[in-house]
């Protein structure tokens, strides 16, 4: 299953009535942007499919033609070919497309691995693709990360020269502009090397490979040069964390600082991205720069609170000379400036409550939530058994001190970020308190581990139970019931013992099913991540939208609401917010003590964070930040604030 999620749109460009040129002036690349990844993926699929159609029509039935090459299709490696694969294999078992006149060629590998260890590129490209369609061996051209130091540049050598051609090559993005492993730096006419690899891109990967030592430091790629020989060239993005380096290959200057940029001389590219990718792109992100828009009353409050970032003011002292100055005179032709502006201030006063659950006996017209039903029962979605506290940890407790019936889902186990000696140190302390002594057969698991290859059932089912008592101690902090209120799901995608995690399927919507109609909830919480480096929360709320979907026909669907939250890395705009809970001092040492509860994911960095920080410092400086932001559009100046977005 794809990433279907992605956000309801609310005004932007008027695009059937703009030239496309104009839409698209500030992009040097022809960029496609889709509402979600399943659509793009969809998209890229069917420009596959076509071209190999295409190209078997013109040379297969052609006698002429017998010493023609298959049609020759380069391909990316990493996450963001995996729903593309899927999609691909699907379309071939239904009998739409054949690859038996096709040849691949991968555009990287570590180095040195064997093709059969599961972090390797080699390896994964033929589990998640080539197994499972008709292409034939002697098609297959994958980059080899076991040639000796020796020999590693005559291999490389010979690979590039069986690349004379490449009809169509698909392609990724690293978060620092890299294709394949071309690195920051690399030069234009760079053909297929070994490479050194920069500490950002080892530290990134390092979680497939259980830590940074584990992590290669060398990898053998294509070259700029040698991608640039492909007829045409497809660049795919997916997800916010990529929204930044999308952003400066599409409409920034070619550098080599920013390899990707070299795709702008390319005379047949075509770039795909979905929403999320695409939300820095000038059209989407300042799109009244770009020409007439559809102003609806949220997207107002987006060009509102750009303009107040853009100038240094609050709300209520912008001027008519600054929407003017910074084009939106726009705005100016329905309602004066001062109109607008005292209007954009009320809208943001009124996401602003004390009252998550709704304030039992007011007057409800301009609150977020309806004072009715009161108390009402409410179920937080925590995708990890920590993202509870750590995203919405005030909400939560004020949700619980309102008097409202709260019940807590944690969809996963969670063991997969507990470290080893987090083990030991927890079995050791259950066996000098007499309750049983397994610190040996821990020990002898850990000792026979295989790096990249699932962990021991045994081992994994210590580590849930570790998640499991971090996080029902946390709730218990704040008085919720964890015997009667906390919902471990343990859902099946996440059970692999790896990095990799499975695609969704029944087993794992049949219990969320279950929970929402056990409960009947008037509100949900959950985590809306559009960015999320380990993929698990994407997944996660993927799962709920599918089980909401089930549902949606049960009586108790329409008094209930959907709330999201977002998880440890990035906070909503201020524009998109719907409610915003403000947390006084004493409530934000309420959030931490509980966040403190979660002693295995303390004074640990998980594999590939950059982010130096522990959870509790990101979660209070990311509300004291959103509460300086509300404060400097004229707001009421809050210790912090939590916020969230109303799907439904």
């Amino acid at each position: 299953m794809n990433n279907k999620f992605s956000l309801p749109k609310d005004g932007g460009l008027k695009t059937e009535s703009a030239p496309r040129d104009i839409l698209r002036r500030y992009e040097r690349m022809r960029t496609q942007i889709y509402a979600n990844e399943y659509e793009g993926v969809s998209h890229v699929a069917d420009l596959i499919v076509k071209a190999i159609r295409n190209y078997n029509e013109v040379f297969l039935p052609n006698e002429i033609y017998e010493d023609q090459q298959p049609f020759v299709l380069g391909l990316t490696t990493g996450r963001t070919p995996l729903g593309l694969y899927r999609e691909l294999v699907r379309r071939y078992e239904a009998g739409e497309v054949s690859f038996s006149n096709v040849a691949v060629c991968s555009l990287d590998e570590f180095y040195p691995i064997a093709p059969t260890e599961p972090q390797s590129r080699n390896y994964r490209i033929h589990e998640e693709f080539l197994k499972h369609i008709d292409i034939l061996p002697e098609n297959i051209h994958i980059l080899k990360g076991t040639a000796s130091e020796e020999e590693v540049s005559k291999y490389c050598d010979s690979y590039d020269k069986q690349l004379r051609k490449i009809n169509l090559m698909i392609i990724g993005v690293g978060e620092d502009g890299q294709l394949g492993f071309n690195e920051p730096g690399s030069y234009a006419k760079s053909r297929t090397r070994l490479v050194q690899l920069t500490h950002n891109t080892r530290t990134i990967q390092s979680k497939a490979f259980f830590g940074l030592e584990n992590t290669p430091r060398m990898a053998i790629t294509m070259g700029l040069d040698t991608i640039m020989r492909a007829d045409r060239i497809i660049l795919m993005a997916w997800g916010e964390e990529k929204s930044q380096i999308v952003r400066r290959v599409v409409e920034g200057p070619l550098s080599d600082q920013v390899p990707a940029t070299c795709l702008q001389e390319h005379a047949n590219i075509e770039v795909v991205v979905d929403e999320s990718a695409a939300q820095l792109l000038t059209r989407v992100e300042t799109p009244w720069l770009v020409g007439p828009c559809r102003w609806t009353p949220r997207f107002v409050r987006k060009a509102v609170v750009w303009l107040c970032r853009e100038v240094q003011k609050p709300i209520l002292k912008l001027t008519y000379k600054d929407y003017i100055e910074h084009s939106l005179g726009e705005l100016l032709e329905q309602q004066t400036y001062d109109q607008i502006n005292i209007r954009v201030f009320n809208d943001l006063q009124h996401t602003i409550t004390g009252w998550p659950g709704g304030k039992p006996n007011a007057d409800d017209s301009t609150r977020p939530v309806k004072s009715t039903p009161y108390p009402k029962r409410v179920l937080i979605f925590s995708p990890h058994p920590d993202d509870d506290v750590i995203a919405m940890g005030g909400t939560f407790i004020r949700l619980v001190e309102q008097g409202h019936e709260v019940h807590v889902a944690y969809q996963t186990s969670g063991s997969f970020g507990v470290q080893d000696d987090v083990v030991l140190q927890s079995v050791d302390m259950g066996r000098e308190m007499g309750l049983g002594d397994r610190l040996e057969e821990m020990t002898a698991l850990i000792r026979e581990k295989q790096i990249g290859f699932p962990e021991p059932k045994e081992l994994s089912a210590v580590k849930g139970a570790i998640r499991r008592s971090e996080a029902r101690a946390a709730v218990r902090t704040f008085g919720l019931d964890p015997d009667t209120h906390s919902h471990f799901l343990d859902l099946p995608f996440y059970e692999t013992g790896t990095v990799k995690k499975n695609p969704l399927t029944e087993a794992d919507i049949a219990p969320i099913v279950a929970l929402l109609r056990e409960i009947r909830p008037h509100q949900i919480y959950a985590a809306g991540d559009l960015n999320d480096p380990h993929g698990t929360h994407r997944t996660c709320i993927e799962a709920l939208l599918e089980a909401l979907e089930a549902t949606r026909d049960d009586a108790w669907r329409e008094e209930c609401h959907l709330w999201l939250y977002r998880g440890a890395w990035t906070e909503w705009e201020v524009s998109k917010v719907d409610m915003a809970v403000p947390l006084s001092p004493d409530e934000l040492i309420k959030k931490r003590h509980a966040i403190y509860r979660h002693l295995s994911q303390k004074d640990v960095l998980l594999f590939g964070e950059v982010d130096q920080r522990e959870f509790w410092q990101r979660a209070e400086e990311r509300n004291q930040l959103t509460a300086a932001i509300y404060h400097r559009l004229g707001l009421a100046e809050y210790q912090a604030i939590e916020v969230f977005v109303k799907l439904f």
